[in-house]
């Protein structure tokens, strides 16, 4: 598929390839409203491709300026990271690399859309390459760390995009993509692959694809929805998809990643951002949006985990050991009753029995 500009029609529907200026192609026949209650195919409360606006103060896109420095207008690089004509280079597959690139710009929309370009390929084999690429929206910016070759305990937004299974007693399988929301108190942990962090996650298999890989994350009044088009089919899956998420306003967008033992190449092809217009009630108007702190409001707040060494947000998720032991303990439950019930039916007959 190609890579120039194409016209965002439908919300979470079919990508549609298109000259920029030029309508793309019309939707298609109505979905029935069960079924996109079942299958989730086109995500509630978002609002059609008219009334997206690409925010290029926010946005990298071909073609790039500034090829072969170490900065472009409006985008600044760290470490590894490398400009060429066709992608930002975050890393080569070589080991013990990082990489940035940051917006110069702080961004004060409400509600915006980000679609990421990218490409993640080397030469590992299976299990044999890593780390992977983490994308931003966070209240410092350019600052190196160990997160993906950024900052831990940041204030903001993270999409972790992660190759390789640190922990080796994991279910998960990866590639995987996960989202962490923190206020500073919470750390990542490497070595649980940020399992004890992460607000919700899918599996999704982008590395050394043929074709064009593309994510894409929106954010809009609380709500917070990661989509993948993975398979050069043109359409976006549902990765993520979750609400009560309170981000601030004038944070910054950006990029990194990070390699060590193992390694791969994590190419930033573009990022466009695009402005939702949305209407926010009165009240939510009158809020400061600068001075709130990120937050998820279904979970406990970063602040109780800070004398946690796990930094739990939640109750880990259910492995397999843990859905056994669950079924056992209803089955041993539903014997009980089965007997309990048995015992005073037997009971009953007996003293009837008595009467006659």
């Amino acid at each position: 598929m190609a890579a120039e500009g194409w016209i965002w029609r439908w919300g979470w529907g079919r990508r549609c390839p298109g000259r920029p200026g030029l309508p793309g192609p019309g939707p298609g026949p109505a979905t029935p409203l069960l079924l996109i209650l079942l299958l989730g195919s086109v995500a509630a409360d978002i609002t059609d491709g008219n009334s997206e606006h690409l925010k290029r103060e926010h946005s990298l896109i071909k073609p790039y300026q500034g090829v072969g420095s170490s900065s472009m207008p409006l985008w600044d690089f760290q470490g590894s990271t490398i400009l060429t004509s066709q992608y930002v280079r975050l890393t080569p597959d070589e080991r013990s690399k990082e990489g940035s690139i940051w917006n110069h710009q702080p961004c004060f929309l409400k509600d915006w859309e980000m679609h990421v370009h990218f490409k993640v390929h080397g030469a590992g084999k299976k299990n044999l390459h890593g780390d992977g690429i983490a994308l931003w929206y966070t209240r410092d910016r350019l600052v190196h760390g160990p997160v993906f070759g950024s900052k831990d305990n940041f204030h903001g937004l993270a999409i972790f995009l992660d190759t390789y299974p640190n922990d080796e007693t994991t279910e998960r399988v990866f590639p995987y993509i996960s989202v962490m929301v923190n206020n500073g108190s919470l750390s990542y942990d490497h070595s649980k692959d940020g399992r004890w962090t992460e607000l919700a996650g899918c599996t999704a298999d982008f590395r050394n694809r043929d074709h064009d890989t593309f994510l894409a994350v929106r954010y809009s009044r609380g709500r917070l929805t990661v989509m993948t088009d993975l398979e050069d089919k043109n359409e976006w899956k549902n990765c993520i998809d979750i609400t009560g998420v309170r981000l601030p306003t004038g944070y910054y967008f950006g990029a990194s990643a990070g390699t060590g033992d193992l390694s791969d190449n994590h190419d930033i092809i573009s990022m466009k951002l695009f402005q939702l217009m949305v209407e926010h009630t009165p009240d939510e108007d009158n809020i400061d949006w600068t001075k709130i702190e990120p937050s998820v409001n279904f979970l406990k707040s970063p602040k109780d985990n800070v004398d946690d060494p796990t930094g739990n947000f939640r109750s880990g998720p259910l492995t397999g050991w843990r859905v056994f032991l669950l079924l056992l303990c209803a089955l041993l439950g539903i014997i009980v009753c089965a007997v309990v019930g048995a015992v005073v039916f037997q009971r009953r007959q007996e003293r009837n029995k008595r009467f006659y």
